[in-house]
């Protein structure tokens, strides 16, 4: 029993370094391929703008040109991603705010006129 309880410990702790790895930017855990980890990590980063993006267009207009590099930069500020992309797209529009590049009114009622105004803005 103890024996088992030790190995689930352990594959715990060894989940929780590649999840670290993976959102976090925390050092590549031993037997991975450090580059491999980089590039996923990356890949789950635009996955997660772009559905921020979906989510809150008015905080991709308000980061404008520099959306990638700001949502990456937002990204690399917290130790793991919120709870869910509705949670992830407010901190987003919140860190945003804090820097003084979004407008403090709310988000559009309407998803979808949202959308409509940041395409007719930024052509996308």
């Amino acid at each position: 029993m103890e024996r088992d309880e030790a190995a689930r410990r352990r594959l715990a702790e060894a989940q929780a370094r590649l999840v670290a790895a993976l959102v976090a930017g925390a050092e590549a855990p031993e037997g991975f391929d450090a580059e491999r980890l980089r590039v996923q990590a990356a890949s789950l980063i635009a996955k997660r703008r772009a559905v921020v993006a979906r989510l809150r267009p008015d905080a991709a207009a308000a980061a404008g040109p520099t959306f990638a590099a700001d949502f990456a930069a937002y990204a690399a500020s917290r130790a793991t991603p919120p709870a869910g992309y509705r949670a992830d797209a407010a901190d987003f529009a919140a860190w945003l705010q804090a820097q003084g590049r979004m407008p403090d009114a709310p988000a559009p009622r309407g998803w979808r006129a949202a959308l409509g105004r940041w395409r007719a803005r930024w052509g996308r």
